[in-house]
């Protein structure tokens, strides 16, 4: 089989009109995209710069928004009803359980120690909070020789 070797793919100018309503379907997209709404409770997490070790082991979070309400996988619950569950998930590991707390800057130091002292009634001993790595000003230069 023979291929001819004279085709050409483009024989004209090239035609611009696709790649503008290519262009113009991308706008559209990204206009729209931003606004559409996300639902959720919006949580500005702490920022840190010391080590983040993590959590080994079991771990449940509990997230407090602004005004102390407490969420426990992704619902809003109140303090009893958080207590029954925590024990529960504490009874159902064999291992420690670890909570970590999904604060928000705005929570108040008396929210978190309602919080704290609602996990050591229900038998949770080790606390950890979640933070967001901070964003470094400048990078860091290597030194001369």
């Amino acid at each position: 089989m023979k291929f001819p070797r004279n085709a050409r793919i483009s024989r004209g100018q090239l035609d611009a009109a696709p790649f503008a309503g290519v262009l113009f379907c991308l706008l559209i997209f990204v206009l729209l995209s931003s606004l559409v709404y996300t639902p959720g409770v919006r949580i500005d997490l702490p920022e840190s710069v010391s080590v983040l070790p993590g959590v080994d082991g079991p771990a449940v979070a509990v997230a407090m928004d602004a005004n102390g309400q407490l969420y426990f996988q992704n619902q809003i619950i109140v303090a009893t009803n958080l207590l029954k569950r925590l024990q529960s998930e504490v009874a159902r590991q064999s291992e420690p359980v670890t909570l970590v707390v999904e604060a928000d800057k705005a929570a108040t130091l008396e929210q978190l120690n309602r919080l704290r002292d609602l996990a050591a009634s229900a038998g949770i001993k080790q606390i950890s909070q979640a933070v967001l790595p901070r964003v470094f000003d400048k990078p860091v230069n290597p030194k001369s020789p």
